[in-house]
């Protein structure tokens, strides 16, 4: 077996990752190729279609595996702290200066995309497999019940935090998500 085959990808994903993500905020959906990724990768088109059949299977690498795009699980030993933790780093790539135009341009172009739907719903997958962990933790400390619904948690706390930041155009204060945190809190403890 390859060493390239070994580790799931080419050793230039990273560069090809980058630029994807550069050119889907420079250019938007409709002007990301797989001729323009490997222009500015520096990667020859051949090896980039060798590992993902077409543009979009490049972005949803690109999403899920970018440095970018990356934070670290909170581990901060209680669940109201690991989401607010999480809040502020779902914050940050919502506002940051690299991050927020592939936000904004994923967001708006997904509607009359499917396959950038598509995209975006294994973005969000992989996310919610890697806070799993979290609320595992959670219950087994007996801050939350076994049957309450993690994707329903996020989607709460995280949808608020979208709709605030692109949607209302307003801004995330440390209070705002405090008190969004508590909210969602609150209605998970009273679910159960």
């Amino acid at each position: 077996m390859s060493e390239e085959r070994a580790r799931g990808g080419p050793r230039q994903a990273s560069a090809i990752f980058a630029a994807t993500l550069e050119l889907l905020a420079e250019r938007g959906y409709d002007g990301l190729t797989i001729e323009s990724i490997a222009s500015r990768s520096g990667v020859n088109k051949t090896t980039i279609y060798r590992w993902w059949p077409a543009k979009d299977a490049v972005l949803a690498a690109a999403l899920v595996h970018s440095d970018l795009l990356a934070f670290a699980m909170p581990d901060t030993g209680s669940l109201r702290g690991d989401l607010l933790a999480l809040a502020r780093a779902i914050t940050q790539l919502l506002t940051a200066e690299q991050t927020a135009p592939i936000v904004a341009t994923v967001l708006a172009a997904a509607p009359r995309r499917p396959e950038l739907a598509a995209v975006a719903r294994t973005f969000f997958a992989e996310r919610l497999s890697r806070e799993q962990p979290m609320f595992q933790r959670a219950i087994a400390r007996g801050e939350l019940q076994t049957t309450a619904d993690p994707a329903m948690i996020m989607d709460l706390l995280a949808g608020a935090i979208w709709f605030r930041i692109l949607l209302r155009d307003q801004p995330v204060s440390p209070d705002y998500l405090s008190g969004a945190v508590d909210l969602v809190l609150q209605g998970a403890a009273a679910a159960h």
